[in-house]
């Protein structure tokens, strides 16, 4: 059950990152890139989590997809 609202909140937060900084990217790449992001911002924003709820855990998804993507804009393409 974990990992199916981890690819549910995941790609939300993908979307939303990929919307933020206007990449067009296909589905997949969407979603790894929030379920990544959720992972980075899970494992960095742990504290935040537990004193404000899951609101601070979808914020730490949309900013570790938004730092991936930041990454992935910078040196990749």
């Amino acid at each position: 059950m974990a990992f199916f609202s981890l690819m549910i909140i995941g790609a939300a937060a993908g979307f939303l990152a990929t919307r933020l900084m206007r990449l067009n990217t296909d589905v997949p790449t969407t979603v790894a890139i929030g379920v990544f992001g959720a992972l980075i911002g899970g494992f960095a924003l742990r504290g935040l989590t537990m004193m404000l709820g899951a609101l601070a855990g979808f914020v730490g998804a949309v900013l570790g997809a938004l730092l991936l993507l930041w990454l992935w804009k910078t040196y990749v393409r």
